[in-house]
């Protein structure tokens, strides 16, 4: 079984960074899902697809993975560009997006 260990990306549905600092690591599925033909629940026998271990660094998660002996691949995240934007750049002279107002 195959761990993964990565850092979460930040949610589009809110703009604050929580649960982002922290690096996780969760299994890779070994079964497919099924769908329970009475309810249309879904269901797996997998149980570790249910474990979310989250850690301070990434050199703590993977010395867990390696004091346990989990296989492991290492995500790392992207790097953010942050672009400073003003309320004036919606009416500048010579914008490349549509008037919408």
């Amino acid at each position: 079984m195959v761990a993964r260990i990565y850092r979460p990306a930040k949610s589009a549905m809110q703009s604050g960074l929580a649960r982002t600092k922290s690096w996780v690591l969760e299994f890779e599925p070994e079964a497919s899902r099924q769908v329970e033909p009475l309810m249309g629940w879904t269901s797996s026998s997998d149980m570790r697809s249910q474990l979310h271990l989250e850690f301070e660094t990434k050199q703590e998660a993977i010395a867990y993975a390696e004091r346990n002996g989990i296989a492991y691949t290492v995500a790392d995240p992207k790097v953010r560009k942050h672009q400073t934007k003003t309320y004036a750049e919606n009416f500048k002279f010579g914008r490349l997006g549509r008037w919408t107002h």
